[in-house]
């Protein structure tokens, strides 16, 4: 497609990057612009529009993060072909294949022998699968009483939804605009950069220390004016960081101190809360009108149960209740009710804890054996650890040749080899190579897993890889 051609369908009055996109999006998006199309190149667009090619490029970034155009190098850009597969960029790459291992680590879920026993709590739900109303409260009664009873601190409102990414995605998506920005962890966990992708959003990758993101560096970030900060502040996906309460307060004191710190809204996901072996911790506590707290039931009651739950500013969170409310309305109340159960009965507390005494226990005999072994891995809390390796490809290479799978680190980095990643050693640290190891699915063996880890780790595969 020539230049003029494209002009004539769209109006660019607006000519900032973010109005050339949202123009360029609007004719994708309706089939005005047909997959394969080849766009003219950014100089020819930028001279019609009497703009920089920067500005020009700036946009194409845009539209290429939202999936609608990609690049073929000196060919040009082009209107992508619609994805036919199941899974966003990043999640197909965490994806495990089907064929078995001896030992997989890849996964991120939890030990399901650690899961509580769901037949007691399935043999006291109704038999019959009633509401009284469509429009009635979105959370049983009882199951909000214990949520408030738990809550890290005072929400204004708490509501339930399917699992943390869709409490996630919601809250997102009544915050953020295209071409916004949002403050992410780096590393940080793969599907939130896809969903960031999805919403024509720029991701601000922060560096993380062993208490989470870094105080210094959130401020630095916060210079760019994004709109939101997605934090886990326990047992972070991959790293297993958790925040202390002091690393919260000062985290809070950076947004509060930032000339725009007010407008930020803080989303937080605490998907591992009831498994993790720190204490309760949020920025709600100093910022509770900026801080939605999300806390998954996955690692502790199973992925299966598919519920989190959300809390904060009475305003946003009424928001995303009535935009729910148009479509999947609520989240099934029989499942509520198997959760309240799973949350009040002895026997299924007693199961947690010790699921959370078995995590811990394997996270210090693995993490003690890799440093043992030469292998600098940090402290972890939940079911992952994050391990530094020569090459990424040469250990999933050795690993697998062993019958152990682990997860690439590389669709966890929010930013390619340290660039735009803020943070005082960022680059030299995204440099390094990484893979996420479950270590939660570890439950005997440690030394001969210890062994095959730290050999894959120290070691580059003959070949190159």
């Amino acid at each position: 497609m020539d230049v003029s051609s494209l002009t004539s369908l769209a109006p660019f009055s607006d000519t900032t990057p973010k109005g050339i996109a949202g123009d360029l999006a609007r004719l994708v998006t309706s089939g005005e612009l047909e997959a394969g199309a080849r766009l003219p190149t950014v100089r020819e667009l930028a001279t019609e529009l009497g703009v920089s090619p920067a500005t020009v490029s700036q946009a194409w970034q845009a539209l290429a993060r939202a999936g609608l155009i990609e690049s073929r190098g000196r060919a040009g850009s082009f209107v992508r072909e619609a994805s036919a597969g199941r899974l966003a960029l990043r999640m197909r790459g965490m994806a495990a294949p089907d064929d078995p291992v001896r030992l997989d680590l890849s996964r991120g879920t939890p030990d399901p022998l650690l899961l509580p026993a769901l037949a007691p709590a399935l043999s006291r739900v109704s038999a019959r699968a009633e509401t009284g109303s469509y429009q009635s409260v979105p959370v049983i009664p009882g199951l909000a009483s214990v949520l408030a009873d738990s809550w890290p601190s005072a929400a204004e409102r708490i509501m339930v939804v399917d699992g943390a990414l869709d409490a996630l995605s919601r809250t997102l998506e009544q915050v953020v605009r295209f071409g916004d920005r949002v403050v992410v962890e780096h590393p940080g966990f793969p599907p939130f950069l896809d969903l960031l992708d999805v919403l024509g959003t720029v991701a601000v990758p922060v560096a993380l220390d062993d208490q989470g993101m870094v105080p210094d560096a959130l401020a630095v970030a916060l210079r760019s004016r994004p709109v939101a900060a997605l934090v886990q502040p326990r047992a972070q996906n991959p790293t297993g960081a958790s925040m202390t309460t002091d690393r919260a307060e000062a985290l809070a004191r950076v947004i509060r101190s930032d000339q725009h710190g007010d407008a930020l809204i803080v989303i937080e996901d605490d998907h591992s809360g009831m498994i993790s072996t720190e204490g309760d911790v949020t920025l709600g506590t100093w910022l509770p009108a900026q801080v939605v707290h999300v806390r998954s039931f996955s690692k502790s009651h199973g992925p299966d149960l598919r519920i989190a739950a959300l809390g904060g500013p009475r305003e946003l969170i009424d928001r995303i209740t009535a935009r729910r409310m148009l479509g999947p309305g609520w989240t099934s109340r029989m499942l509520q009710t198997i959760l309240l159960d799973l949350l009040t009965d002895g026997s299924s507390l007693d199961a947690v804890a010790e699921a959370r005494r078995q995590y811990f226990s394997r996270q210090r005999a693995l993490g003690d054996a890799l440093r043992v072994r030469g292998v600098t891995v940090a402290p972890a809390d939940g079911v992952n650890l994050w391990m530094p390796v020569v090459s990424e490809r040469s250990a999933l290479v050795q690993l697998a040749a062993a019958g152990i799978r682990v997860a690439a680190g590389s669709p966890f980095l929010a930013a390619a080899n340290g660039a735009d990643t803020v943070g005082s050693g960022a680059r030299a640290r995204a440099r390094r190579e990484y893979v996420r190891v479950t270590v939660g699915m570890v439950r005997d063996g440690v030394d001969e897993v210890a062994d095959a880890l730290a050999t894959a780790a120290q070691h580059v595969v003959a070949g190159g890889y």
